[in-house]
């Protein structure tokens, strides 16, 4: 097999291939259905990588630059997928990265302009209500279905939220061009208004005295069926202070960025993220949640809600530049939290993109070059391990976990914001970074494109109820997949993939693979964000 990123190279990067049977290759271009050979070398070899257990070796042609379709074959045979060289070559990718959310949106009907053939009609429209008493009812319409399931949660959108909020702060020459969706034209970039259908739905779910409510589902997943088909009596269940802390981080941010647009908005946002940290002052003990009886939608359970609190107080100092918040930030910062993390079950990263992006550097020197330093030490360490990688991926075997590619992005995330703090160590931080994206677009042990509709062996059958029941061949273009797991969890995995199987080549492009084949929001934001940077 010749790995390689199925959508291809930017023209001055680096360019790396992983051959698992050959030693030496050719690049060949393709010009009018002609082949033209424009390098042949040797291979170096790298010997066994741990995480696929494969005996490889790495072609290098990160002299060829002329823009142009390519393909590679190796001294055995192999021939590797097609692949562009070709500066912006992310900027497809990224537009329908972002615009794959807009398929998620709950409430409303998706029409033929805005989403071709991917339409359903308007959805979960009914009132919600509480778990703890179905006496008392809300209407909390709207935002988007988490991932393949119609269940709506708090701390996976704040952290979505946040990934594109970010992505548009520090790199909006990004965001110029129109996704084609509803909003589009009205003066605003369209991931604004994209995240804005998310943020209006988040709103409605605080509580009088500020908590958040921590999801909104079933009471039990949804059959395979179309959105609007799905007739199931939702629930707001109940506050805890993870979901709160993730939320009011997530509005005073969004405060920030929409302040230029629309300040009434932007207002209301600070409001409701002052009133979420008045609840978390009131409660400072740890209130987790846990699935009750008779409930299986997704939990999204925690054990701490340190981080959740760090960040929160990050975003509310930066936003506001009060007193009571640096007292909590460096109060908090003394916990033993990563810093570098940009998931949902750790955001502490998301404190350090706060206070290390923030133009007027309102954290006292001390604190914030702590916060530099644990941010360009970890990506030293992914710089390292992807060195360490026979497909150049910053992974370890331990780290192919249920959402691994989340994993993989994430630390694309961490090197991106390394590459904005030092100057000096950019060129290497971005060439790991985009060996992030190489991987998640096909330099990987099983030859996928992770991302419906790029690449010529992009994965077709997500875990995701509209895309099996809408009748349409292939899935919506834009979607990451979860990617390999070395313990998968469903059925269909643990049935077809045997057992020793290396942990990056636990994976199957299965409907049904929930635990390795789902798509979420916040797998595709920091794709975005990752892909933004490269756009620029």
């Amino acid at each position: 097999m010749i790995a390689l990123n199925q959508v291809g190279y930017l023209i001055e990067a680096q360019k790396k291939a992983v051959l698992t049977k050959g030693n030496s290759f050719r690049v060949i271009q393709i010009v009018n259905g002609e082949e033209k050979t424009v390098l042949e070398k040797e291979a170096v070899a790298f010997g066994l990588d741990e995480s696929s257990q494969d005996e490889v070796s790495i072609a290098d042609f990160s002299e060829v630059k002329e823009p142009g379709i390519y393909i590679i074959k190796d001294n055995t045979g192999d021939v590797s997928y097609h692949f562009e060289i070709a500066d912006k070559l992310y900027k497809p990718l990224q537009k329908d990265l972002l615009k794959a959310l807009y398929y998620q949106r709950c409430g409303c009907a998706l029409e033929e302009k805005h989403a071709g053939v991917y339409t359903h009609a308007c959805c979960h429209t009914g009132e919600a209500k509480l778990w703890e008493n179905h006496e008392i009812s809300k209407e909390v319409n709207g935002g988007w279905h988490d991932a393949g399931d119609f269940g709506r949660y708090i701390s996976p959108a704040a952290v979505a939220v946040a990934h594109l909020l970010y992505a548009f702060m520090l790199f909006p020459e990004s965001f110029q061009e129109e996704i084609n969706i509803p909003e589009s034209g009205n003066g605003v970039p369209d991931i604004l208004n994209e995240c804005r259908y998310e943020l209006e739905w988040m709103l409605k779910m605080q509580d009088e005295e500020g908590g958040a409510y921590h999801k909104l589902t079933s009471a039990m997943h949804a059959d395979f069926m179309m959105p609007e088909e799905d007739k199931s009596q939702f629930y707001l269940f109940p506050v805890s202070s993870m979901a709160t802390a993730d939320y009011a981080a997530s509005m005073a941010l969004a405060s920030r960025v929409y302040a230029v647009y629309d300040k009434a908005f932007a207002d209301k946002m600070m409001d409701a993220a002052k009133k979420a940290w008045g609840w978390l002052e009131k409660h400072p003990e740890y209130i987790g949640f846990k699935n009750p009886e008779n409930c299986n939608t997704g939990e999204y359970d925690d054990v701490c809600d340190k981080d959740e609190r760090l960040w929160a107080a990050a975003e509310m100092f930066v936003a506001t530049g009060e007193e009571k918040y640096k007292n909590a930030l460096e109060e908090l910062s003394k916990e033993n939290l990563c810093k570098t993390d940009f998931g949902w079950t750790d955001v502490s990263g998301l404190a350090s993109m706060a206070i290390l992006t923030d133009a007027k550097k309102q954290t006292p020197e001390k604190l914030r070059k702590e916060f530099c330093d644990i941010v360009l030490a970890e990506a030293d360490r992914l710089t390292k391990l992807s060195e360490e990688n026979g497909y150049l991926v910053a992974m370890k075997p331990e780290d192919y976990v249920w959402g691994s590619n989340m994993v993989v992005l994430n630390r694309g995330m961490l090197l991106v914001l390394a590459c904005v703090l030092l100057e000096e160590r950019k060129a290497v931080y971005e060439n790991t970074a985009l060996a992030q994206l190489h991987y998640l677009l096909g330099t990987n042990a099983v030859g996928y494109s992770y991302v419906t509709g790029y690449g010529e062996n992009a994965y077709k059958n997500p875990h995701n109820r509209p895309t099996e029941c809408d009748g349409i061949e292939l899935p919506m273009p834009g979607w990451v997949s979860g990617g390999p797991s070395g313990i998968p969890y469903d059925e269909t995995a643990i049935q077809n993939i045997p057992q020793g199987t290396p942990p990056m080549k636990c994976y199957l492009d299965h409907v049904m693979c929930y635990s390795l084949n789902e798509i979420t929001i916040y797998w595709n934001s920091p794709a975005v964000f990752v892909t933004a940077y490269f756009n620029r």
